[in-house]
């Protein structure tokens, strides 16, 4: 491995301009260490074209987020690893402002800022999943409040621009962390597909007191939620979170139990705004809502 640098992966799947977009954006960062940048195509329906300066990897199948991060790790060859999602903006500065802010820190799992492009903040900082987490969210009478129940669904509200800060788990957004501390726990645990990965694992590098570290002094604008619709992103992050629930010996059933409970408030709240001449189907949401929980048919 070189002594110095950051090998930087994108996982693509789907349009390949916001990835594109983000190379350029790349290739013109000054006052950085040297990087190597490397797409790894989850056999994307639209290839990542080859590019000057890119190493491109081509996955035979779709694994998901963690398998596409994995496979482009795998060609990594500097000492640091940065993480980048495809639904990026940063600025030419970005790579060099999160190294000198992570550096101090090091080794470590670190974050900058993310906000969307209305500005507001998405609290890349997390708490550890609980189970009230997921239910709180679930919870379709609580979604007008949810924008001022952020610790109620795990977000850690110290995570403000300009704070540094130790928290339990960083979104997998932008994480920079070292190549070979990913490497030492198997990188991704890639049955989660898409979602949990990052705080799983975060959370066995914890058990090796490798702590992450939210760098509110760096800002960056991320999309989110680009390559997938709703209804499949929603299945997914329930399913990752049932898995996480079972492999860290959180009772799954008891979350699964949770879900469904907030599932008929749900159903009991929609038909209501029902009756009331809102459009809304209460059973097709609660039978959609049940499939989400239901577990996944056995290969």
């Amino acid at each position: 491995m070189v002594t110095d640098g950051i090998s930087v992966v994108i996982p693509h799947y789907g349009n390949p301009v916001p990835t594109l977009d983000l190379i350029s954006q790349l290739q013109k960062q000054a006052d950085a260490p040297p990087l190597q940048l490397i797409v790894s195509d989850d056999c994307s329906p639209e290839a990542f074209p080859a590019t000057d300066g890119v190493t491109v990897v081509r996955r035979e199948a779709n694994g998901g987020f963690g398998a596409a991060v994995n496979t482009g790790a795998a060609e990594a060859e500097f000492p640091l690893l940065l993480i980048l999602n495809s639904d990026l903006e940063i600025t030419d500065r970005f790579v060099g402002e999160l190294w000198r802010a992570a550096r101090p820190w090091q080794p470590a799992v670190c974050a900058p800022m993310l906000v969307g492009h209305d500005g507001a903040t998405q609290w890349a900082g997390r708490h550890f999943p609980r189970h009230r987490h997921h239910i709180v969210e679930w919870l379709t009478p609580l979604a007008r409040l949810r924008p001022r129940l952020h610790e109620a669904v795990g977000h850690d509200t110290r995570c403000i621009a300009g704070a540094t800060v130790a928290v339990d788990w960083l979104v997998g957004a932008v994480l920079l962390l070292p190549t070979d501390l990913f490497r030492s726990v198997g990188g991704f645990d890639e049955r989660y597909f898409m979602n949990s990965e990052e705080v799983d694992l975060q959370r066995q590098l914890r058990e090796r007191r490798v702590p992450s570290i939210f760098l509110g002094d760096v800002v960056v604008r991320h999309e989110g939620g680009g390559s997938s619709d709703d209804a499949r992103r929603v299945r997914w992050v329930t399913q990752a979170r049932l898995k996480y629930a079972a492999k860290w010996h959180e009772h799954p059933g008891l979350l699964r139990f949770g879900l469904r409970a907030a599932s008929v408030v749900n159903l009991a709240f929609n038909t209501g705004r029902r009756a009331l001449g809102r459009d809304v189907a209460p059973v097709q949401t609660f039978r959609r809502e049940l499939s989400f929980i239901a577990p996944e048919p056995t290969p």
